[in-house]
């Protein structure tokens, strides 16, 4: 079965460093919370809201041991008026025995607030 696992992170600045960072914890907290192996997963989507354009996210990822070849790809997030800004959101789609009950989704800093139901 394939899995998604969904998360979000925001980020104060537009910076390189600060973006990769936050992407990167955003990833790793969400391949941890759900014991993702990088053989197991088909493919990542990282988008970013369009104040965001001083890095590709999705470079974070690289930044991985074991995740060189899993393919990934950066996308602009709609822009919506009154949406969260500064937010970097994932889709990680992965091979589990794990039911959509049991996946963490992941949602940092001000991104806590998208979905406080999960």
């Amino acid at each position: 079965m394939i899995r998604g696992v969904r998360g979000a992170i925001t980020v104060k600045d537009n910076d390189e460093q600060e973006i990769i960072s936050a992407a990167e914890r955003l990833l790793k907290e969400a391949i941890s919370s759900n014991d993702i192996a990088p053989n197991d997963v088909a493919s990542i989507f990282i988008s970013a809201t369009d104040d965001i354009d001083a890095a590709f996210p999705a470079r974070a990822l690289r930044n991985l041991d074991g995740w060189t070849y899993v393919p990934v790809m950066c996308m602009q997030e709609l822009s919506v008026p009154g949406s969260l800004q500064k937010c970097i959101r994932i889709m990680v789609h992965f091979n589990t025995e794990k039911t959509q009950k049991e996946i963490q989704h992941i949602y940092l800093e001000e991104a806590a607030g998208l979905r406080p139901d999960l």
